[in-house]
């Protein structure tokens, strides 16, 4: 397909949707930025994911998560330009996690953190305030939107995280976004999250049958939500 770019100068890598009136970017990263409002949101950073299964005794997983989830939110933040940040939920693995984070880590978020208009939203993880810095709200009105964790039957212009979405295109498996006409679902941010299939009745019952799924990587690319 032809690109819009002028010449000599490069496509962008991430989908513009527009909803509600609101042109958003959808970054291969999986995070969301709202260019009107210099407002980069992400979902499911999950921190501390391999600490927390390795203390309840489960299969032990690198311990670098944290470390490449963190360089991943650095990166969008420095490409943004964003000077709102909203984390729409389990951005910690548990309360714990939180607690037990690495100083090096804490350090990090504390330097992300500094200067900017942070959100933490409550999770189903991370249901407690965070003494990291930051807000901490069960949701985030931004008209004409509402940031929350996780998504609400027949809400509108709402923004929400949780389920993880994926979906297959050439036999791979790739988190998406999914997008439909009142709601929009981020994909989960953090590196070693699993996921949920887009055609999951979870999702299915949830999304209109029109639903896009816009799909993260080295460049996002949009298809038809599955069914």
């Amino acid at each position: 397909m032809p690109s819009n770019a002028p010449l000599g100068q490069k496509a962008p890598m991430h989908h513009a949707l527009f909803f509600h009136g609101e042109t958003l970017h959808l970054r291969p990263s999986g995070a969301l930025y709202w260019p009107a409002r210099r407002t980069l949101a992400v979902s499911d950073l999950h921190l501390g994911k391999s600490e927390r299964i390795a203390r309840k005794g489960g299969t032990l997983l690198p311990p670098y998560e944290t470390q490449a989830t963190l360089e991943k939110l650095d990166r969008d933040l420095e490409v943004t330009g964003a000077d709102t940040v909203i984390c729409l939920g389990d951005s910690f693995d548990d309360l714990a996690a939180a607690e037990g984070i690495a100083e090096s880590a804490r350090l990090w978020l504390i330097r992300l953190i500094a200067g900017k208009d942070w959100t933490w939203i409550t999770g189903n993880h991370d249901p407690g305030p965070i003494d990291i810095g930051g807000n901490h709200r069960a949701e985030l009105s931004l008209p004409p939107f509402t940031f929350r964790h996780i998504a609400e039957p027949g809400e509108k212009a709402e923004i929400s995280g949780h389920y993880h979405p994926k979906a297959r295109l050439s036999g791979q498996s790739r988190p998406c976004f999914l997008a439909d006409a009142s709601r929009l679902i981020l994909p989960a941010f953090g590196v070693y999250t699993g996921g949920l299939r887009a055609h999951d009745p979870a999702l299915t019952t949830l999304m209109a049958k029109d639903a896009l799924a816009i799909l993260t990587g080295h460049k996002s690319l949009v298809i038809p939500m599955p069914h």
